[in-house]
């Protein structure tokens, strides 16, 4: 069959297919256009032509999962809706900040708290899969990614002294618990 036979026998079946995993038509419609994609540069490696529907439907549905695992991994927040959880840096705090300095500062943390905090970071892996690798439940990843941030932060705070102010300290909101004695 040529590509135009195997669209038009195969698309409005496909894109039902592509609304029932995805539940919105504009999501529906891109999954099953990058499938005719796939099938126009690869299909013809497929030998049996009786197989067509079946791996139509197989690679949309590897495209829908493979879609969702990176929508798990790199959510889109709207930057206005998270204003209170980003901290203020200024311009010239980021030009200063440096690579290095950061990196030198994870790997003073303990191995508890660096393990997740890189996989986090520097690898891109959701706190699903952080748990798989350190075989840990995904309570403890999101623990031990705040508690590390948190040491994180007083080693940039510590190094930036050192290091004649390559990080501005990180100050934290001020605290509402009132000493008694002071």
């Amino acid at each position: 069959m040529n590509f135009e036979t195997i669209v038009e026998n195969y698309y409005a079946p496909l894109y039902r297919f592509a609304v029932s995993l995805t539940r919105r038509d504009h999501d529906a419609w891109d999954l099953t256009q990058q499938t005719f994609y796939i099938w126009a540069k690869d299909g013809q490696r497929l030998r049996d032509p009786v197989k067509t529907k079946a791996w139509l439907f197989t690679t949309l549905h590897r495209q829908f999962l493979q879609t969702r695992r990176h929508e798990t991994r790199f959510p889109h927040f709207e930057v206005s809706g998270m204003d209170e959880e980003l901290p203020v840096i200024e311009p010239s705090t980021v030009a200063q900040m440096d690579a290095e300095t950061v990196l030198a500062a994870l790997h003073r943390l303990d191995d508890t708290f660096r393990a997740p905090l890189a996989l986090f970071f520097l690898e891109g892996l959701s706190y699903q899969e952080i748990s798989t690798v350190l075989e840990i439940p995904a309570g403890t990843v999101m623990s031990r990614l705040s508690r590390g941030k948190d040491q994180l932060r007083r080693a940039l705070v510590a190094s930036s002294l050192a290091a004649d102010g390559k990080v501005v300290p990180w100050t934290a909101a001020p605290s509402t618990h009132r000493d008694p004695h002071g």
